[in-house]
């Protein structure tokens, strides 16, 4: 765990986060793709552990029934994806590590939504998770409808 800083393109919003794991996930939803214009690699933080700056400008969107994203108003940039709803990924920021001033250290952990990833993306090395989307949607359906918070499988 480490703690960092980062910011959007223009500066406008910045962050200080605490307990940074140093390892990422990829995800490779249609979602994903489009709002990054490749694939989402970001870390989770606890939320709580996240300070933001330049709060006036950001922006939100519920773009599923259970998570946000959000950007910066000025220039665009992705700021964060956030479960919204209760259950075992809830209480959690997922920050794209490319905003971290410092993204250097980080680890591959998971990939999820294989199956949707183009055939032109090539992530390499071993020990990382891959799960299809409909793993990624069942493992999220049992999760939340037995309602476990915060815990690791």
């Amino acid at each position: 765990m480490a703690a960092k800083t980062g910011r959007c393109m223009c500066g406008a919003v910045g962050f200080s986060a605490e307990d940074v794991p140093m390892r990422y996930g990829i995800c490779h939803c249609e979602m994903c793709r489009r709002w990054t214009g490749s694939a989402l690699l970001g870390v989770s933080v606890p939320t709580e552990r996240v300070t933001w700056r330049g709060r006036e400008h950001i922006a939100t969107l519920q773009s599923s029934e259970w998570a946000e994203r959000a950007w910066c108003s000025k220039c665009g940039t992705g700021l964060y994806y956030r479960v919204t709803e209760r259950g075992k990924w809830f209480g959690a920021t997922e920050i794209p590590i490319g905003l971290f001033d410092d993204a250097n250290g980080f680890a591959l952990k998971n990939e999820i939504y294989t199956d949707m990833k183009p055939d032109s993306y090539a992530y390499t090395g071993e020990g990382h998770k891959r799960l299809s989307r409909a793993e990624c949607l069942e493992l999220f359906s049992r999760d939340t409808e037995s309602g476990t918070e915060g815990t690791e499988e």
